[in-house]
């Protein structure tokens, strides 16, 4: 019988979309539903277990994690890539790493739902409607307003096709920006600071890593329009945290979307909580039905493969 913990599920869904009672011969599954407070709780809970299944990037399996849980020889993560996993550890204690496929159509519709929230006041129109108010606020039109990508990948590209079926014009930076793709789907390559500068709406959607740490700074938002909004369902890292509140205290710019950030969940005391021109949400953009169900029947699927000694996804 293998022992197997299912990390920060928020929702209770596992049981949900998985049959325990199928497995109960094979796996004894235990469910943790709130993210630990901080590493030794976590090396406490997790010490007998010989699997488990994460959710990229919520807990962190650090080296020092890795090497204090002495059962531990299978991990699962959502997702084909989680830098919140020091891989060379795991290697090095012959732990095997696998992932699972993941739709990145989500978080394209998630970062609209962003972009029409600010643009059309949607939070506070919904918060006057529960007090008895009536349009109180202005919105903006999408059509004829210049959207800048910060990457145009696979989920930047839905957010562009999506824009265009606005009557939006597009425009792209990144340092690995494909030419010939956004030439095929209609979108200008721009430079940074250009995109910044004349966008109404700036979105990013490049893949978290070192070179886009802190890539938006108080720098950044001094050539931004103050009219723009800034929306971010990639990593909270690419905007450095307290030039962004500062920038939205201070007015430098009109908004920001945020489905991420540096620190998550994110505190209950955080300031950016209390800022009327950010709309935020608790990540999620990758949290669907559909998703969570490939995750969870793909970790199982991993870890039977492991067993046969036929690892699969693997990381």
């Amino acid at each position: 019988m293998i022992k197997v913990a299912v990390l920060d599920d928020y929702q209770d869904v596992f049981k949900q979309i998985i049959d325990v009672e199928k497995y109960k011969d094979k796996f004894e599954f235990k469910i943790f539903n709130e993210t630990f407070a901080n590493e030794n709780e976590a090396i406490l809970a997790l010490e007998d277990f010989e699997a488990i299944f994460i959710m990229r990037e919520r807990t962190p399996f650090t080296k020092s994690l890795i090497n204090t849980l002495p059962k531990l020889k299978y991990l699962m993560t959502s997702g084909m890539r989680n830098n919140a996993i020091d891989l060379e550890s795991a290697r090095k204690k012959n732990i095997l790493v696998c992932g699972t496929e993941i739709n990145s159509n989500p978080a394209a519709e998630v970062t609209w739902a962003l972009i029409l929230g600010l643009i059309r006041n949607m939070k506070q129109e919904i918060d006057n409607m529960f007090q008895g108010y009536w349009q109180s606020t202005i919105g903006f039109e999408l059509k004829g307003k210049l959207l800048g990508l910060i990457g145009l990948g696979k989920i930047g590209s839905q957010v562009a096709k999506i824009a265009k079926s606005f009557g939006m014009e597009v425009c792209a930076w990144s340092e690995n920006l494909n030419l010939s793709h956004a030439n095929e789907i209609g979108v200008l390559p721009m430079g940074k600071e250009d995109l910044l500068k004349n966008s109404d709406i700036v979105s990013i959607h490049v893949v978290p890593g070192d070179r886009y740490k802190n890539l938006i700074t108080k720098h950044e938002f001094k050539i931004m329009k103050k009219t723009s909004f800034l929306i971010n369902t990639s990593r909270g890292s690419i905007i450095h945290e307290n030039d962004l509140i500062q920038a939205l205290k201070d007015e430098s710019i009109a908004g920001a979307g945020l489905d991420v950030y540096d620190k998550e969940p994110l505190p209950q005391d955080h300031k950016l909580r209390f800022l009327s021109n950010a709309l935020l949400l608790p990540h999620i953009g990758y949290v669907t039905a559909e998703n969570y169900s490939k995750f969870y029947n793909q970790m199982i699927e991993n870890l039977e493969s492991c067993l046969e000694n036929k690892p699969i996804r693997t990381l």
